[in-house]
């Protein structure tokens, strides 16, 4: 019984130190940071092919930026919800944008075709930032897999950043709620 007791204290305390680490993570530009003007590949949105920064294109409007490392499931759930707010706040000319970040994007630009596909992703481009680091002033953790930042009037109004494994339903329904 003592060593069974024993395996459940250690099961909670490795969860909750899970926990902890993930909410730990710090990745992109904090609240109340501006945003700095960076390029990347259209690969879907309207632009496709191109290289441009929708960061300058946006300006002030509302927008959502997603960095992510790969598009998986999970990924492509949160992306789709953002892609419904957008549709659902077009009279505030909301916006939005994923930037898959990669040493090589010709290799990612299938997968993102397919996404937008399957998903029926309409409103919001998904691009492509030649180096997996990311923008160098958006200070992209390594250990992010997924950074969400929203900004309003030029100033980062909501940051969430997830490790690889991290992006569950509960996160994807947190980060669409704020950003709403």
């Amino acid at each position: 019984m003592k060593k069974f007791v024993a395996l459940c204290v250690m099961g909670l305390m490795a969860t909750a130190f899970q926990s902890a680490s993930a909410a730990d993570l710090k990745s992109g530009l904090q609240v109340d940071d501006y945003p700095a003007a960076f390029n990347v590949t259209d690969v879907t949105g309207p632009r496709a092919g191109k290289k441009l920064c929708y960061r300058c294109q946006y300006g002030d409007r509302p927008v959502v930026s997603v960095f992510v490392r790969k598009m998986d499931e999970n990924t492509a759930k949160l992306v789709k919800q953002i892609d419904e707010v957008v549709g659902k706040h077009e009279e505030k000319k909301m916006a939005a944008f994923v930037t898959v970040l990669t040493d090589d994007p010709d290799a990612q630009e299938a997968a993102l075709k397919k996404t937008a596909d399957e998903q029926k992703i309409t409103h919001t481009p998904l691009t492509v930032f030649e180096n997996a680091v990311g923008p160098t002033k958006y200070k992209i953790d390594e250990k992010a897999s997924v950074t969400v930042m929203m900004w309003v009037d030029g100033n980062v109004k909501v940051n969430h950043a997830f490790a690889d494994g991290d992006l569950s339903d509960a996160a994807i329904a947190k980060v669409v709620e704020d950003t709403s």
